[in-house]
């Protein structure tokens, strides 16, 4: 909700503050950025203090961020106010996954994981819908207050009926020492930094639709931003498609075979988006379908490579969960603000980016995680 409720409003937020097409992208690159530095510290204390106590604190960074977004004078402040609700918004993800990550071993964590992705995407299938309402109603801040309601919500709701999962917790997980010892015992660890790394660009294809689909749909196919949401729809039922799949094949498929499928899936749509791109062929359709392809795939690989590199590290899933949400996000926010840069009132750039992130995860998938997975010793 956070990223995609306001993506109607992006280029009104723009001419607002008389900012560049690059400074208000960084409303979204400065969030992922932020969200991944939430994960790396909340991860950490919820293996010390437990996830709920975490999940509390995270909600009310966050509501606060929302206000601050909603008030903000400056091009500048938005985004300092969006750093600030990212760190905050971090606690929900890391957590969650830790909190599956206790209860369950790989090949069910990511059948969970891909069933949890499913009814996930249900935010951004709706958000931009949403946010187009609100933008024609209330402006974009409005939307940004309706983002500190959802967080008000969400720990009124946390505190009535989320129950602690976290049973043995570490009393050393917080010191410095040992947070570093763990850090360094995953980035170490080649399986884990294949699976996240792998994981991190083909999230990175999807996340440079988010940051520069508002553009390339408003402003190069003139599509109206109350009636963007509308198309976002069928590239968010993408990744609900790819996430009820993948939560129905991935105890058969394994992880590995997850992941394969949906690099390969990422590949040959962007492909086949910028292959259209360079034909000329400018619609909605000749942009949406790639994308909702690309989508489909990272439903894929997401929830498979999140529990094959937190799997083997229950004594810490805390720590694992944010460490890989790190990687991901930030190679995320990378791609993000390459798209930003080189928006250049067509659609090639988007899918060369697309591509490019998407050939990045399958070059690591065939060098890293497969051989890695060969050699693991079943739990």
């Amino acid at each position: 909700m956070s990223t995609d409720l306001y993506l109607p409003s992006l280029p009104s937020i723009g001419a607002d503050f008389a900012a560049p097409t690059s400074a208000t992208q960084l409303t979204l690159s400065v969030f992922i950025a932020g969200f991944a530095l939430g994960t790396l510290v909340f991860g950490p204390l919820s293996d010390r203090f437990g996830r709920r106590p975490m999940m509390l604190a995270g909600m009310a960074v966050f509501t606060a961020g929302s206000i601050g977004c909603a008030g903000a004078g400056s091009i500048e402040t938005l985004i300092a106010w969006r750093l600030v609700e990212a760190f905050g918004g971090g606690a929900g993800p890391v957590l969650a996954r830790a909190v599956v990550r206790d209860l369950f071993a790989r090949e069910d964590a990511a059948r969970t994981l891909s069933y949890m992705g499913a009814a996930m995407a249900v935010a951004p299938a709706l958000a931009p819908m949403i946010g187009g309402a609100i933008h024609l109603g209330f402006g974009w801040r409005g939307q940004f207050w309706a983002l500190a309601a959802a967080g008000g919500g969400l720990l009124i709701l946390v505190w009535a009926s989320v129950a602690e999962t976290n049973r043995h917790p570490d009393r050393d997980a917080a010191r410095p020492a040992r947070i570093l010892r763990n850090v360094f015992a995953l980035v170490s660890n080649r399986a884990f930094i294949g699976f996240a790394a792998t994981s991190g660009f083909s999230y990175g294809g999807l996340f440079g639709f988010i940051s520069g689909g508002a553009f390339v749909v408003i402003g190069v196919l003139g599509v109206a931003p109350e009636s963007f949401g509308f198309l976002f729809v069928f590239v968010a039922g993408g990744f609900v498609a790819g996430s009820t799949v993948g939560g129905a094949l991935a105890k058969r498929w394994g992880v590995v075979r997850m992941i394969e499928a949906g690099v390969w899936t990422g590949v040959a749509a962007a492909g086949i988006g910028l292959g259209l791109a360079l034909a000329g062929i400018v619609s909605p359709l000749s942009v949406i379908a790639p994308v909702a392809a690309v989508f489909f795939g990272c439903a894929l690989v997401f929830p498979s490579a999140t529990a094959g590199a937190i799997g083997p590290f229950p004594h810490m899933a805390g720590t694992a969960s944010s460490v890989a949400g790190f990687v991901q996000m930030s190679i995320g926010a990378a791609v993000g603000a390459v798209v930003g840069a080189t928006l250049d009132g067509t659609t090639r750039p988007l899918f060369a980016v697309i591509l490019a992130s998407s050939l990045v995860a399958l070059a690591l998938f065939y060098a890293v995680v497969r051989p890695a997975d060969a050699r693991r010793t079943p739990a």
